[in-house]
């Protein structure tokens, strides 16, 4: 995207094209056999948000896009790739970023150790940035295990709405946060700002993931690439559905008697997703994606003004603005 400035895109382009570069290079590092698994979801492209988010966040620093702000982004980029390939094993999926899922082109067991594989070499350029940023990759990590543990055992007593913030915050914004404070700290940004760009960081995940739960239930396909219900389809409730079930209504009633089982017939998912619309399911999870804006503005207006701040203005509200 333009993020409105033509020597920042220049900038940002630039670095992005190193991460690119350093993330092929890493990885193919080793066996052939192995490298050629764990490239596979590389090759297949993807966003590149994280590491996006670490450049723009290093624009807060004396040494925006250097060597270290490479490899921070680099290895962040690694971890998250190496959640893919365990979650796909975990989800059973057959397709992810339009090609063969790893699990379905060579089984379980070579999935998980690429995915292994890519945390080998994440961890390798951590250790070139020093036992603070080790620390801190660390620390992300316990909370990623975490999210993917919450998520599996359920909400059991716990207030469904509360669990799925606490998973989403565990299993994305933590993994957003991350390069944003890495991207500023190792660009020598002060402290209080690469402290201010990792809450932006994590709440801009928030919204992220948000934004994807509502786009899953209230696009139709053909705006989103994406099949309507997939969610609901996998058994799992995101926030629209959660409110939903929680609204006081004819609609809302009958939907928590669908969801009781799981939902595999085309017109039970359709028929779901008309319920759904019928609830404040979609108002209320957009009101809270501008809570979660509104903590990004704040943040912003405590950084200092330029381009680079300009820039995650825009990326904030083109991020909301997907969901149309």
């Amino acid at each position: 995207m333009d993020l409105g400035d033509e020597q920042l895109n220049q900038r940002i382009a630039d670095g992005m094209s190193r991460v690119e570069e350093n993330l092929r290079e890493e990885i193919q590092r080793g066996e052939r056999f192995l490298h050629e698994k764990a490239m596979h979801l590389a090759a297949a492209g993807g966003k590149r948000f994280r590491p996006l988010m670490a450049l723009l966040a290093s624009e807060f620093g004396e040494r925006p896009g250097n060597e270290e702000v490479i490899n921070a982004a680099t290895a962040v980029e690694m971890v998250h790739m190496a959640t893919l390939y365990h979650d796909d094993v975990m989800d059973e999926a057959n397709r992810r970023r339009g090609v063969d899922s790893a699990n379905a082109r060579w089984g379980n067991s070579v999935a998980i150790l690429a995915g292994d594989a890519l945390l080998a070499h994440s961890t390798r350029l951590m250790s070139t940035l020093g036992m603070s940023t080790v620390r801190k990759f660390s620390d992300t990590f316990e909370e990623l295990v975490t999210g993917q543990m919450r998520e599996t055992i359920g909400a059991g007593e716990a207030n469904p709405v509360e669990h799925y913030r606490k998973v989403i915050w565990e299993k994305t914004a933590v993994l957003i946060a991350l390069p944003s404070y890495l991207g500023a700290t190792h660009a020598g940004a002060p402290a209080e700002h690469a402290e201010s760009l990792e809450r932006l960081g994590g709440a801009l995940g928030m919204i992220f993931q948000i934004i994807d739960d509502i786009i899953d239930i209230f696009s139709e396909s053909t705006e989103s690439g994406k099949t309507p219900g997939t969610d609901l389809r996998e058994g799992v409730f995101t926030l629209p559905v959660l409110y939903a079930l929680e609204h006081d209504s004819a609609a809302a009633q009958e939907l928590r008697g669908m969801l009781s089982g799981a939902l595999t017939a085309d017109a039970d998912v359709e028929k779901a997703l008309e319920l759904i619309k019928q609830t404040d399911g979609r108002e209320r999870a957009l009101a809270d994606v501008d809570s979660y804006r509104r903590q990004v503005v704040a943040e912003l207006d405590r950084l200092p003004a330029g381009p680079a701040n300009e820039a995650l203005r825009r990326l904030t509200s083109a991020t909301v603005e997907r969901v149309g």
